[in-house]
């Protein structure tokens, strides 16, 4: 999507601001002893209360207001009965719409007092994402963004997830751009313009570059890698990313 009206940036910041709302409460509420379906429970009274809709429930018919993935899974895990345990890596990731705009936003965390390499994987998902950030002007080649995100991760002893990537949003969940790579990659020659609406999120990882379904329709999972993410969703303009999921 090209921002192109007030009403279209006012419409963008109000799903942003809920969607990074319900993100952050349910950051604070993952605690040991809680299930991912109250966690989602949670989700999907805040999305009543904001008269907004989940973006996966809505668009996909997902089993879940949002997607709670923990250890081995990375992204797209189905709330449920499963219990969080002090030192698990539990990936939140809240998508919405209303009136007619989207947003996406997610972040890996560790729960309680938990591995310090999983704590470092985390802050460097952060660091990646904000390493891209700066590179997020109009003009700029997409694929710069993912030049930097994987710099960051060598750097700090990790890689990057391939293929899982970020993607255009606005007035559905994904849009052109359609890939918004986590690495170089010469053959995608795409600009970022003033106005474009991306969800960008760096995915970092101990060690895996790929992920596989595990058997549900849904869930990411790798074999024995910690992947970290960290998202939101931003609008591109000649002053700076405006960040609508902050």
């Amino acid at each position: 999507m090209i921002v192109k009206t007030e009403q279209d940036m006012n419409g963008l910041k109000e799903i942003g601001r809920i969607c990074g709302a319900i993100r952050d409460e349910l950051v604070k509420r993952t605690v040991p002893g809680i299930t991912t379906k109250e966690l989602d429970d949670i989700a999907a009274i805040m999305f009543e209360k904001e008269g907004a809709v989940s973006a996966p429930k809505g668009e996909y018919d997902f089993p879940g207001h949002t997607c709670i993935s923990v250890n081995e899974e990375v992204a797209h895990g189905i709330p449920g009965d499963r219990v969080i345990q002090e030192g698990d890596l539990v990936n939140i990731d809240v998508s919405g719409s209303k009136n007619g705009y989207f947003a996406d936003t997610g972040i890996s965390i560790v729960v309680g007092d938990g591995d310090e390499v999983l704590k470092n994987l985390c802050e460097v998902a952060k660091l990646a994402f904000e390493a891209g950030l700066k590179k997020a002007k109009p003009g700029s080649k997409i694929t710069g963004l993912g030049r930097v995100v994987y710099r960051t991760a060598r750097q700090h002893g990790f890689t990057v997830i391939t293929n899982l990537t970020g993607h255009g949003i606005g007035r559905t969940i994904h849009e052109t751009p359609e890939y918004v790579y986590n690495y170089y990659e010469p053959s995608d020659g795409g600009l970022l313009k003033e106005g474009m609406v991306i969800a960008f999120e760096p995915f970092i990882s101990t060690d895996e570059e790929e992920v596989f379904e595990k058997g549900d329709g849904w869930t990411y999972i790798t074999e024995q890698s910690f992947v970290a993410q960290y998202e939101q969703t931003m609008i591109i303009t000649k002053n700076g990313p405006i960040i609508t999921t902050l």
